[in-house]
């Protein structure tokens, strides 16, 4: 087998890391680079010291020079607590480190994966949502530096295809959960395991009628792969996520069970601009992948709270 060379951008943030634990596993050279603004060391300490391991501190808005032969573009803070905190920044890294990464596979000749966002749909007025929908967003609101961002790094991928033929990959990542989330990050699995396990009350914004649909990080990294390993002629973009849909007070109900908490839920206004429902169209995953989720919510809160209550105990 061939070794391949490959860059992990954000290879330290909780896909990433999964993602760099996947490729060394099947024989690939790995080189992650991170600014370690929403990733964490601890992510990839345990791959320190693998001969095919190497971490370099850089942050993607500045150009990087290295050979590699495949890079899968992960880098951009993609909790609202994270992107929200500097968001010219946000904005900056989906554009300026997206043009960056594509300079340096159009020079290196490396294929290239962008990992997108179900957010690119915005508030979706199409359910459940397909590729070829354009979205609803809101181009001046609080998310817009993350959503725009994405979107925009989208048009870069698209016009580096049709003008440098530069072969590319662009994925549509729906919520995902699994452990190494971070429990300040904000999102909906992590802040209810982790209020579930401090007894203290979970926070539902709105009615909790809103719904989600969460993949576990072993099925996205995988679906990942499978785009990045798919023939040159599908570049998505494509749809990465698990079409199992549950509403938020469904997700604190399981979270309780699951915890054994005695936590009561509390309700508080919906932020601006929250999507109402999200679901992911899979079927062209499913044809051109062959590619499906395979972890159903249950298991995959079971594996994620025991790793909330191992960093309580540590």
């Amino acid at each position: 087998m061939v070794e391949r060379r490959v860059l992990v951008t954000g290879g330290a943030g909780f896909i990433g890391s999964h993602l760099v634990e996947r490729l060394l596993e099947r024989g690939d050279e790995v080189l992650v680079v991170d600014n370690f603004y929403s990733g964490l060391r601890s992510n990839v300490h345990h791959l320190i010291g693998h001969p095919s391991f190497e971490l370099i501190r850089h942050d993607v808005t500045f150009p990087l020079y290295v050979e590699v032969d495949e890079i899968y573009h992960l880098a951009c803070p993609a909790s609202p607590v994270y992107y929200q905190r500097d968001p010219v920044q946000t904005t900056k890294t989906s554009v300026h480190g997206s043009i960056n990464m594509l300079g340096l596979a159009k020079r290196t000749g490396a294929k290239i994966l962008l990992a997108s966002t179900s957010e690119v749909y915005g508030d979706p007025e199409v359910h459940p949502q397909q590729e070829g929908y354009w979205g609803h967003v809101n181009p001046i609101g609080i998310r817009s530096c993350y959503d725009e961002g994405k979107r925009c790094a989208e048009t870069l991928f698209f016009d580096y295809w049709r003008q440098h033929d530069l072969p590319i990959k662009v994925a549509r990542i729906f919520n995902t959960y699994g452990p190494r989330m971070r429990p300040d990050d904000g999102r909906v699995v992590s802040n209810f395991i982790v209020q579930a396990l401090a007894g203290e009350p979970i926070t539902i914004y709105g009615d909790g009628q809103q719904t989600r649909s969460f993949c576990f990080v072993d099925d996205l990294v995988s679906g990942l792969i499978s785009l990045m390993d798919s023939p040159p002629s599908f570049t998505g973009p494509v749809n990465i996520g698990n079409p199992g849909e549950f509403t938020m007070l469904e997700l604190a109900q399981k979270v309780i069970a699951l915890t054994g908490s005695d936590s009561q839920i509390e309700h508080r206004p919906l932020p601006q601009d929250d999507p109402v429902r999200r679901r992911p169209d899979i079927s062209l995953a499913q044809s051109e992948l062959g590619w499906a989720p395979q972890v159903v919510l249950d298991d995959g809160l079971a594996k994620t709270v025991d790793h909330f209550r191992s960093l309580q105990d540590a």
